[in-house]
């Protein structure tokens, strides 16, 4: 029983914002008793209309708590601590919509990344620096996104498994390293792990955005077999092609680079995109890679139900308003008295 009225009684104070402020209801109670009285029975202070407020107090009543102080003050009082802890109210349940989507971001960290075609604020880099800073500035604006890493080589791994905690996924990004998952590239493999990964999502939000500068070399996967079975479980690929002419910038003038550049397979990633539902993309320098990401960030994102919210209504102005009238009340009772007094 006594769990019970706990139970009921906390369940009552939580529909109080700052059920403490309840505490001060006993205060003018409390001052009566504890401060001290008057000496004898003389006035402090003496004024010629003395005895008429003498009168005007008599008829104001007297409350069996306060011993003098009328009932209406008392509530007016009462109805102001409750106003003061802030009644609150439940509204109904409701779900904001949320938007957001699930992507998987496959990297290649074949060998040919290491490739130094690349400007970055006017200085050379290789592919995958220039890959990590626009991939990073392309997390920055995924509020409301879950995403996944995943790196491919000569295998395919999964870094991070769809998550919000964008930090943990740019933090695996940067840590990422040519040759960390084999000196190959196995497209297929990549897209097998990516569908894997995002099987048990619904399907309008399965979505894997690839990026690659080679062609398949490894894996056990063909990618028009990992193709095939992106298009079955709803996955839509989009392709990057990355990757320079096999050019070089030196002082302002374009100059081959030993070994020509690799040879990118783009009839392929065509026909990944293609049957999936995506796109192909081609990149031959950051800006046109930054300019990819911002397309695919274009993307119609995916409108969901959020968690189910109960708003809190506030309810303090009512018994705020009934103690101003209460108070209005209890000002003019003794005029009301005397006058009813002057009639009789």
């Amino acid at each position: 029983m006594i769990e019970a009225m706990s139970a009921s009684l906390a369940s009552w104070l939580g529909h109080f914002a700052w059920p403490w402020w309840l505490l001060a209801l006993p205060l003018p109670w409390l001052a009566r008793i504890l401060l001290p009285p008057l000496r004898g029975n003389s006035v402090a202070l003496k004024v010629p209309y003395g005895d008429r407020l003498d009168a005007v107090a008599k008829a104001g009543g007297r409350g069996v708590l306060a011993g003098g102080i009328g009932l209406l003050p008392w509530l007016a009082w009462i109805l102001l601590c409750v106003a003061a802890a802030r009644p609150q109210q439940l509204g109904e349940a409701v779900e904001p919509p949320q938007e957001g989507r699930d992507l998987m971001l496959a990297l290649d960290l074949s060998g040919s990344m290491s490739e130094p075609d690349m400007e970055l604020g006017d200085r050379p880099v290789d592919r995958l620096t220039a890959a990590k800073a626009v991939l990073s500035d392309f997390l920055d604006r995924r509020g409301g996104d879950r995403v996944g890493l995943i790196v491919f080589g000569r295998r395919a791994y999964a870094l991070t498994p769809l998550t919000r905690d964008l930090t943990s996924v740019r933090q695996q990004l940067q840590d990422a390293v040519i040759g960390l998952a084999g000196q190959e590239t196995a497209i297929g493999d990549a897209i097998g792990l990516a569908v894997k990964r995002l099987y048990a999502q619904p399907a309008e939000q399965r979505v894997l955005i690839l990026l690659t500068d080679g062609v398949n070399t490894a894996g056990s996967l063909e990618p028009r077999k990992a193709t095939e079975l992106a298009r079955d479980a709803g996955v839509r690929v989009h392709t990057v092609a990355f990757g320079g002419d096999g050019t070089m910038s030196v002082f302002g003038f374009r100059l081959p680079m030993p070994g020509g550049g690799d040879e990118i397979d783009e009839a392929s990633l065509r026909a990944i995109a293609s049957k999936t539902g995506g796109r192909f993309f081609r990149a031959r320098d950051t800006a046109q890679l930054a300019g990819i990401y911002a397309e695919i960030d274009r993307l119609e994102p995916i409108r969901h139900p959020g968690p189910a919210l109960r708003p809190r209504i506030e309810r303090y102005w009512w018994p705020l308003a009934a103690a101003f009238v209460l108070a209005l009340l209890a000002f003019a009772q003794p005029t009301l008295v005397r006058s009813r007094r002057r009639l009789a």
